[in-house]
């Protein structure tokens, strides 16, 4: 597999290149999508239609430069890390002679370290994937009864690796951050949090055990050969919209219906039932953006200038402790129109 990096000067360009990604006999996988001109495109491509894109590109005059030579998708990838690497190199505390074990289990294990540690950590289940594997979550509570809340979830898409582990040192850090550190000490004082580092679960094992670059969930799709949904373009929200494909080999599948996806309703129904929340913050990675609502739409939403005023502080906190540069806005603007 390869990587390129693609850079459309006009339209008309960025059209030829919308055209080549509804070519799914290609199996390209957009990792930036093709939504403006002055935007980069990063695609991942198979061995075997390397050649013919890159001929489609030079035809069409369109830039291109090689991003990964050679992307290798089995267990030797070298251009990401396991869960448990991961874990292991930011300290988390009880990885530190955890045996390797099938994921999301090893994920599951630091769940019930920190409800163990802790006497306002207390990890609930909120339903369970499609394969029958429970969606854990843990539960960050102070005192009192449906108190504003937060919700924050990783792992929707199962590839994304860096995300469920980046839950996880985000849930450590919390855990042991009340009582000393005075943000983290003075939001729970006030708020609960609710986190859920593997919200597809299903997907996450199949990226383990079967295809690195899987996404989807593993839910049966009724009359095709292929499986899984995007669980990130199944929510009820301008369903079926830009950016979301009704085909069901694709990795964008919207899915047969919004909230098909068992995952999908048991954190829509949990959100809806505690009916209290004030903020949703889901994790991804690639990038390095900081977005806002709206997605599914190009509309600002009310409170726009808020958003864009938080996610900037956010990105220049980032930079300040890290020296890496985020881009802050809205998804529709920022990336592309997604539903």
């Amino acid at each position: 597999h390869q990587v390129l990096r693609i850079d459309t000067k006009n339209e008309e360009e960025l059209r030829q290149l919308q055209l080549l990604e509804s070519l799914e006999h290609l199996e390209l996988d957009f990792w930036i999508n093709p939504s403006a001109p002055a935007l980069p495109v990063d695609v991942r491509i198979p061995a075997v239609s390397v050649q013919p894109v890159k001929a489609f590109l030079e035809s069409q005059g369109i830039e291109y430069s090689i991003l990964i030579e050679d992307l290798q998708v089995g267990g030797a990838d070298r251009h990401v890390w396991s869960l448990r690497t991961f874990c292991r190199k930011i300290r988390i505390p009880s990885w530190a002679s955890f045996p390797a074990g099938a994921p999301p289990c090893s994920a599951f294990h630091e769940l019930d370290h920190l409800a163990s540690e802790h006497s306002f950590v207390e990890k609930i289940q909120i339903g369970e994937s499609y394969e029958k594997r429970p969606l854990y979550a843990l539960k960050f509570s102070t005192g009192g009864s449906n108190r504003p809340a937060i919700w924050l979830d990783a792992g929707i898409h199962s590839r994304e690796w860096v995300t469920q582990a980046s839950a996880l040192w985000i849930a450590s850090q919390i855990a042991s951050g009340y009582g000393t550190d005075s943000s983290i000490t003075s939001l729970l004082d006030q708020m609960d949090l609710f986190l859920l580092p593997v919200a597809n679960p299903d997907g996450f094992v199949y990226t383990h055990t079967s295809n690195r670059m899987w996404r989807k969930t593993r839910s049966k799709i009724p009359g095709s050969v292929c499986y899984g949904v995007d669980p990130n373009r199944n929510w009820d929200a301008g369903f079926g919209g830009p950016g979301a494909s009704n085909k069901p080999c694709s990795d964008s599948y919207h899915g047969p219906r919004a909230n098909s996806e068992v995952e999908v309703k048991s954190v829509a129904d949990f959100i809806t039932n505690h009916g209290n929340f004030k903020a949703f913050l889901t994790l991804h990675s690639y990038s390095q953006l900081l977005m806002y609502p709206y997605g599914y739409k190009c509309t600002r939403p009310d409170d726009y200038a808020e958003l864009e005023s938080l996610g900037r502080a956010a990105a220049n906190a980032i930079k300040s402790v890290y020296g890496t540069t985020f881009r802050v806005g809205p998804i529709c603007t920022t990336i592309c129109e997604c539903s």
